[in-house]
């Protein structure tokens, strides 16, 4: 299945004064399988060291660290030749052998070969690294599989994706019959999910019990972890998982402790919540107190909504019988906290942070995002009502804030109205966050010129 991060391994490639990549993100969205097969098809050798599966291998960085030892060592380790220029060496599950992530600065100085590390829970004070390779690592954030990939992967042509971007740039109407068809492939996708093994699973079945099967393997793992690599708080770590999906169906899905437990305070469960998130199977959502630039120096650390890193998983966790009320186009406001997920998914994968907007005299908007210079409005709407919005209006009212414009995704075809664009929800792939186009030209000459030449 293709993945878009396959053009981020082609471009660190072709970078000069390439570093290692690191290749990061939750257990079980696909890291490894997208590393062998770039592998692959771009390098004449390839060499994988996985230090989960094969806990000898960590033995290599047990004495000096030098590069010249290393490699010595892996080549007595493994049987694949090395070919300077040519070889990829891959360390996988690099969190159960700290002193590799050491060793990547001399590897990556001794210049020979390219090197990737990928692992899960790297965030996770796990096993203390003891020298981190600052200036050394190129970090790649990997998601689980976004809508675009799930397209993608169920075979929608390219000229299909082609017509649909037009439509999203130029703001026109998309066919009726091509527009009830992508509706119907984004209930699928929120029903799944993006877990590559789900998503397999409804590719080869189109059996909705075969994927939960394979999403209650993936949140068995998840629990597995928690006890597995987490220093303290377990339980409470644990609490805090199995809480997310009755969290977001509340009111103003604002995640609340005293669903836990009525006595205790966010203090005491910080670290917790910052484990969830740097192990990559939740994401948090700030509120910000005020939508202008930059959103992140108004965010407020004390109001946040969580949102479980796949769609596909929350669904599984959620109502009973969930899966078959989305599927029959029933995604109404009792399953908004679901279509809401995917969106947060979505747009961390497009490079967004997760804000949102919530004011007494304004409203909740369900998120604010930077575009590039711009501050844009977000609202998420299940309904068929979705032309109702005032906390949107009363936003986009305060000309102080000068939000550029209001985006609703809905069920309803591509429509513009004053300030606010309508969007179908399966547009939300072509709605990334992107950095202005700077380019430098300084020219020293003009002035070096008005220096009188010395005598």
């Amino acid at each position: 299945m293709f993945r878009t991060a396959t053009e981020d391994l082609i471009n660190w490639k072709n970078s000069k004064n390439k570093r290692a990549l690191l290749v990061t993100g939750a257990r079980q969205i696909g890291k490894t399988y997208l590393i062998r097969q770039f592998a692959r098809e771009h390098y004449k050798n390839f060499i994988e060291l996985n230090f989960l599966e094969d806990p000898k291998a960590r033995e290599i960085f047990d004495g000096n660290l030098d590069a010249q030892t290393i490699l010595m060592l892996i080549s007595a380790y493994t049987t694949t030749p090395f070919e300077k220029g040519n070889t990829l060496i891959f360390f996988d599950e690099i969190q159960e052998c700290p002193n590799a992530r050491t060793a990547i600065k001399f590897l990556v100085e001794d210049g020979q070969y390219d090197y990737i590390e990928s692992g899960s829970l790297l965030g996770v004070n796990y096993k203390v690294v003891p020298s981190y390779p600052v200036g050394y690592e190129t970090i790649l954030h990997m998601y689980p599989m976004t809508f675009k990939e799930f397209c993608l992967a169920n075979k929608l042509s390219s000229q299909t994706f082609e017509y649909l971007e037009q439509c999203f740039e130029r703001k026109t109407k998309v066919h009726e019959a091509i527009h009830q068809k992508l509706l119907e492939l984004f209930r699928y996708y929120t029903v799944v999910g993006g877990m590559p093994k789900a998503v397999k699973s409804f590719i080869e079945n189109k059996d909705i019990n075969k994927v939960k099967q394979a999403q209650n393997d993936i949140l068995e793992l998840y629990l597995q972890d928690i006890q597995k690599y987490a220093l303290i708080g377990k339980n409470k770590i644990t609490n805090i998982f199995k809480q997310i999906p009755a969290s977001l169906n509340d009111k103003n899905r604002k995640f609340k402790l005293s669903s836990i437990n009525k006595n205790v305070k966010m203090r005491d469960y910080e670290d917790s919540f910052t484990w969830l998130e740097d192990a990559g199977v939740a994401l948090p959502c700030f509120s910000v107190s005020e939508p202008v630039l930059p959103l992140k120096v108004n965010l407020q650390t004390r109001n946040f909504k969580l949102y479980s890193s796949d769609n596909g998983l929350l669904c599984n966790q959620s109502l009973d019988n969930a899966q078959f009320q989305i599927l029959t186009g029933n995604l109404s406001v009792n399953l908004g906290s679901i279509l809401e997920n995917v969106f947060a998914t979505n747009l961390k994968a497009n490079q967004f942070n997760l804000y949102y907007f919530n004011k007494q005299k304004i409203g909740e908007v369900d998120f604010v995002v930077q575009q590039g210079a711009q501050i844009i409005a977000v609202e998420i709407k299940s309904g068929n009502d979705y032309h109702r919005h005032a906390a949107l209006n009363n936003l986009l009212s305060v000309s102080e804030w000068k939000i550029s414009e209001g985006i609703v995704f809905c069920k309803g075809n591509i429509e513009v109205v004053d300030k606010i664009t309508y969007y179908p929800w399966y547009m939300v792939m072509f709605f990334k966050d992107h950095l202005p186009n700077f380019k430098i030209d300084l020219d020293l000459e003009e002035i070096n010129n008005l220096i009188p030449p010395k005598k």
